[in-house]
């Protein structure tokens, strides 16, 4: 089939739209001439990080479920009448050969739809413990692709193809030494080098830790590559000035592929975009998961990892009297950080988003 037409709905965090964005241009590049639409949520980052990387994007008036703020879901019921609307007249404008959805806000109103409109479906679950929407809207996809065993928990078993999460594809295709990244960064090579990362918003509970016995790790010929996230910066900022640059300090990390390279060891959430990144970079990890995600997730992503000898975890709520004792163990054992980096390089899957591009355009072309 030539000129297929497809839509990817989704997004809401990086990652969502990471894989989205890679699943898009992996489309492109193995069926030449492919036209894509993403949908995403009005005021949401992927109306901003989509057409970042040339594509188009429109945006539905959709919300999530507000724990916080009880009285500010009165009106979801309205706006998921009003998405599910607009999306078939996306659907009935662009008409798609197949439409794909990654999670996030607007996932279920546009997927839902097309099974409605009889419009294949394929879903991708980024998580070992799946949500209320995909288990839902799994019964009438073609397919799901999973990046977990055990997935038939969750979603009719033949419908499950193992391919992994995709990243970014500079994380894929990573050629950085440790050198590379040292120099880059200006650390010291003759230092062991942890990388703290709690996600792009950074992680109240992983900085509390880290911050509250800085000097007990850098005493252990320690250096640090320190993404606070915003909320933090400035007093990680401040607290790293009397550390001699022994303590590197970031908002946020763009070049990630650096910060993996410059890494022996790591401390991060455990999102589904993280560790399909820490299994290729394979650096012994510390898991802090976030403690509020949807059904408790990251927990789940990091136990699978856990039961593989490939990381270890701590809870959110010991972060403060546990977190920084487990990293001092791990650092202290190189025989336990070279089973883990060997477990980690077994779970990389560097092609997850040609494997999805190719179920996609499978069932898209079966007539």
């Amino acid at each position: 089939m030539s000129k297929m037409r497809i839509i990817i709905a989704g997004g809401g965090t990086g990652g969502h739209i990471f894989p989205a964005v890679a699943i898009g241009h992996a489309l492109q590049r193995i069926a030449e001439g492919t036209q894509l639409l993403f949908v995403g949520a009005k005021g949401k980052m992927e109306m901003e990080k989509v057409p970042q990387e040339g594509f188009e994007i429109v945006g539905l008036d959709i919300a999530g479920f507000n724990r916080s703020n009880i009285l500010k879901n009165l009106a979801l019921p309205f706006k998921l009448i009003k998405s599910r609307s607009q999306a078939r007249k996306i659907l009935k404008e662009f008409k798609p050969n197949a439409v794909v959805g990654v999670g996030g806000y607007a996932s279920f109103p546009v997927l839902s739809a097309a099974q409605g409109m009889n419009i294949p479906t394929l879903i991708q679950e980024q998580n070992s413990f799946a949500g209320k929407s995909n288990k839902i809207l799994a019964k009438k996809a073609k397919a799901v692709c999973v990046a977990y065993e055990h997935m038939e928990r969750f979603f009719p078993k033949d419908k499950l193809v193992m391919t992994g999460n995709p990243v970014r594809k500079k994380i894929s295709d990573m050629r950085i030494t440790r050198g590379e990244g040292q120099d880059w960064l200006g650390l010291d090579k003759g230092k062991t080098t942890l990388l703290v990362v709690g996600g792009s918003l950074g992680a109240k509970s992983i900085n509390e830790a880290i911050d509250a016995r800085m000097e007990e790790i850098l005493a252990d010929d320690v250096q640090v590559i320190w993404q606070t996230g915003k909320p933090y910066y400035e007093q990680a900022k401040n607290r790293a000035e009397s550390f001699k640059g022994k303590v590197k300090v970031f908002e946020f990390i763009k070049e990630m592929d650096y910060a993996y390279a410059a890494a022996d060891v790591v401390i991060s959430r455990a999102g589904a975009l993280a560790i399909a990144e820490l299994c290729i970079a394979a650096k012994p990890v510390v898991f802090v998961p976030y403690p509020f995600a949807a059904e408790d997730h990251q927990t789940s992503n990091a136990m699978a990892l856990v039961e593989h000898n490939a990381a270890m975890m701590v809870k959110d709520n010991d972060a403060k009297s546990e977190l920084v004792k487990k990293l001092k163990t791990l650092l202290h054992d190189s025989a336990m950080q070279d089973v883990m980096s060997k477990s980690l390089h077994m779970l990389a899957i560097k092609d997850a988003d040609e494997r999805i591009a190719r179920k996609v355009i499978e069932i898209a072309t079966k007539t």
